[in-house]
């Protein structure tokens, strides 16, 4: 019963964590309620002799604006590859949003690489415990190379990746792996 309702309670957190962070950039419209822009609009508050609904002020940032979906290159100029912290990596790049594109980029097997690939797990323990029984390899050791192989986020659910060379090892060892949980887009 206890575990059923940790569940529970973890789920109702991450739905509303979600939303409240898909929720933090939008502007409401209201020249009069300056959420994002520090300036209360009421003639007090921080910044507010020069803060408007344009979001100038206290902190001179411009407001979020949203933009389409972005093609995203995993671990950046690092590419794909083994030693590299990818879950740092997500932390640090996040948020991702629906319809974005994650591009892995990897070198082909040689004599002088190892073969990298990506699979996708299903579920959380699995990911954690780098067990490939259960994951899904999408992009095998050939694919990666060039432009990369592209992933479309295209569903509200975690993402769970890793590199499946070595049965695991990559995963475990090498760092070689990461989480996203694709954001809500709001267009106004």
């Amino acid at each position: 019963m206890g575990f059923t309702f940790a569940y529970r309670l973890i789920l109702v957190v991450a739905i509303a964590s979600v939303l409240g962070i898909s929720l933090a950039n939008k502007d409401w419209g209201s020249p009069n309620f300056n959420y994002t822009g520090w300036g209360w609009g009421w003639g007090w508050g921080w910044g507010s002799s020069k803060s408007n609904h344009t979001g100038q002020g206290f902190n001179n940032h411009p407001l979020n604006e949203t933009q389409g979906p972005k093609k995203i290159i995993v671990g950046g100029s690092e590419n794909w590859h083994f030693g590299f912290n990818y879950s740092e990596w997500a932390f640090n790049n996040a948020p991702f949003y629906f319809n974005d594109t994650l591009v892995f980029k990897y070198d082909p097997p040689s004599n002088t690489t190892f073969p990298h690939s990506v699979y996708l797990f299903s579920d959380r323990w699995s990911y954690l415990n780098c067990d490939l029984k259960r994951a899904k390899m999408v992009a095998n050791a050939t694919q990666g190379g060039g432009d990369g192989f592209e992933f479309v986020l295209k569903r509200w659910t975690p993402y769970y990746f890793a590199c499946g060379e070595r049965n695991g090892f990559h995963c475990k060892v090498g760092g070689m792996r990461f989480m996203v949980m694709p954001l809500f887009r709001w267009h106004y």
